[in-house]
């Protein structure tokens, strides 16, 4: 796909791909260069581990998105290929 910088340096990820990837806007993303290439991954997420009565959980340590029915299905739908 093709995309273009402006002049203030910005790229815009084409929505088939922001879908396919599940990224909103304001999302933080991660930019490096590796072998004259530009990478670009969405942030890690911090977690803890919390023991409970269920098992072991993951708790995030900031504040995150709530996922939508939508995104969590065609998750699954990408993964189950």
């Amino acid at each position: 796909m093709k995309s273009a910088i402006d002049k203030s340096g910005r790229v815009i990820i084409p929505k088939p791909l922001r879908d396919k990837l599940g990224l909103v806007g304001g999302e933080e993303l991660e930019v490096t260069e590796e072998n004259g290439a530009i990478e670009i991954r969405p942030m890690a997420i911090d977690v803890e581990l919390v023991e409970t009565a269920e098992g072991l959980v993951a708790l995030p340590k900031q504040p995150v998105p709530v996922l939508t029915a939508e995104q969590v299905r065609a998750t699954l739908d990408r993964i189950r290929r």
